[in-house]
């Protein structure tokens, strides 16, 4: 009983299994056979879009094809005007050519048939004069000769006054004109400077103990600090305008600070010194810029720069300078000389006055300084030139004349500074000529020079000697009113650091 049951139960499994097979089969096959229906179907619509496709890119095509010929046809009719033009164009030139042609060949006919009438008269002037024809020519053009003589002499005469009267008109409105050009504003420089005080007490603090302060000040910048001209000012006195410049800044600057003692003085001076160095390089580039120079060497722009603290008498040198180079410029244009050469010779015509340490005239200074750079020849030569009686080179003239110009015209100098400051400069150097020397500074307008000396080589016995030495060598070589009063300083300094 129990092996039916068993036997029953597994032909049901098999029956059952067997259909569920045969139902998912069947159901499979249906799908796959969905899905190729599906993809036909895609497949017709891709085809459809693709033949839609194609056609559109045949219109299109077509479409621009007829109008690349409807063009083509519109510049062939434009090229066939244009061809009928040229023969038209042809035929007329061909019409004057011809005429013209004939007209020459009239003109010809004219010229010897004018011939030979001229030979039969001449024929008959030697019958009648008993003169052949190379005589009769000689007699006729030395009467005329005679008589075109005098009014040439006379027309000559005319023109020469005219012109005279003209040119100098001329030269008179060309100098005007040039100095109109460059006309700048001047402001004279004198030699001294104010600091203005927010209090009297800082006065103390500036002269320090015992003066120490106010005594490295002076010793660094080469100054002379004058407190008594009011309670809330100081003087600075120097015939040098850079250390001068060096010497205001530094002041307001430990003013604002308020630590005032030796070594903050020698930081900030020496500080202010470097910004000084930059801002004179940078004076020197927007001169250089100003008058439409470019790409010089640094050194001569470094020294060009310079020009913004040197004066001569009283005019500033980049003023000048500027003043001069437009003028120059100007005339240059007006008369037809290279203008390069000229402009560049004015900039650089007093850069050898920046050279205060060397012996000989700026203008040897500034010929040997320029030589070393590969400047024009035309342009050293003008600026040698300049200060000459007779320059060689037109351009060497105009340098002269806009130097002269802007030199002379009212306002622009005054002569007393270049004096002052040229025996401002002497005393230093009288100074400086002693051995163990090692700074000397002229101040109180040429009343003191004081001398810095290294202790190292004098002791106090020699530097007491020394301030004599000098005193006589003054006292010998020079001229002055009044007395000079010569101080000698020898400092010993003695730095220790505590870490």
């Amino acid at each position: 009983m129990d092996i039916q049951i068993l036997i029953t139960a597994l032909v049901a499994f098999l029956v059952s299994g067997t259909a569920f097979y045969l139902y998912y089969s069947k159901k499979e096959q249906n799908i796959k056979i969905q899905k190729v229906e599906e993809s036909k179907a895609k497949s017709k619509e891709i085809l459809l879009e693709a033949q839609e496709e194609a056609l559109k890119i045949k219109n299109n095509a077509e479409e621009h094809i007829k109008n690349q010929e409807k063009n083509l046809g519109e510049k062939e009719k434009n090229i066939e005007i244009e061809k009928e033009k040229i023969s038209f164009k042809k035929e007329e030139l061909e019409k004057e050519f011809k005429k013209i042609d004939e007209e020459r060949m009239e003109l010809k006919q004219k010229q010897e048939k004018i011939q030979e009438t001229l030979d039969k008269q001449l024929e008959k002037l030697e019958n009648t004069a008993n003169l052949t024809k190379e005589d009769a020519k000689k007699v006729i053009l030395e009467n005329v000769e005679r008589k075109l003589s005098t009014q040439i002499g006379k027309q000559i005469r005319d023109s020469e006054e005219k012109l005279r009267s003209e040119v100098e008109e001329k030269a008179k409105e060309l100098l005007v004109d040039a100095m109109q050009h460059g006309a700048t504003d001047y402001v004279s420089e004198y030699t001294v400077s104010t600091v203005y005080l927010p209090s009297e007490d800082l006065k103390g603090r500036i002269i320090g103990k015992d003066g120490r302060n106010i005594r490295a000040f002076e010793e660094e910048t080469g100054v002379n600090l004058d407190l008594d001209e009011s309670p809330d000012t100081v003087r600075i006195s120097c015939f040098d305008s850079v250390r001068r410049e060096i010497a205001k800044i530094s002041l307001e600057r430990l003013v604002k600070d308020g630590r005032i003692h030796p070594a903050r003085i020698e930081e900030v001076v020496a500080k202010t010194r470097a910004e000084i160095e930059k801002i004179m390089f940078k004076e020197g580039e927007n001169l250089c810029h100003k008058v439409g120079i470019y790409n010089l060497p640094r050194d001569i722009i470094q020294n060009l720069g310079k020009y913004k603290y040197r004066y001569s008498y009283g005019q500033n040198m980049i003023e000048h300078t500027l003043e001069e180079t437009k003028i120059g410029v100007k005339i240059a244009n007006e008369i037809g000389a290279d203008v390069n050469v000229t402009k560049l010779a004015c900039l650089l015509h007093d850069i050898g006055k920046v050279f205060t340490e060397k012996e000989g005239s700026h203008i040897e200074l500034g010929e040997e300084y320029l030589k070393k750079f590969n400047l024009p020849a035309k342009v050293i030569e003008a600026v040698g030139e300049h200060h000459e009686d007779h320059p060689n080179s037109i351009e060497g003239i105009i340098v002269q004349i806009a130097d002269s110009i802007s030199g002379g015209r009212p306002g622009a100098r005054y002569e007393d500074y270049d004096a002052f400051a040229k025996r401002m400069k002497s005393l230093e150097e009288t100074a400086n000529s002693f051995d163990g020397v090692d700074k000397a500074f002229a101040i109180s307008a040429g009343r003191e020079v004081r001398v810095i000396v290294d202790a190292k080589k004098l002791d106090d016995a020699l530097a007491v000697k020394l301030a004599n030495d000098i005193a006589e060598k003054i006292q010998k070589d020079h001229t002055y009113p009044g007395t000079v009063k010569v101080t000698v300083i020898r400092e010993i300094r003695a730095t220790g650091v505590a870490r």
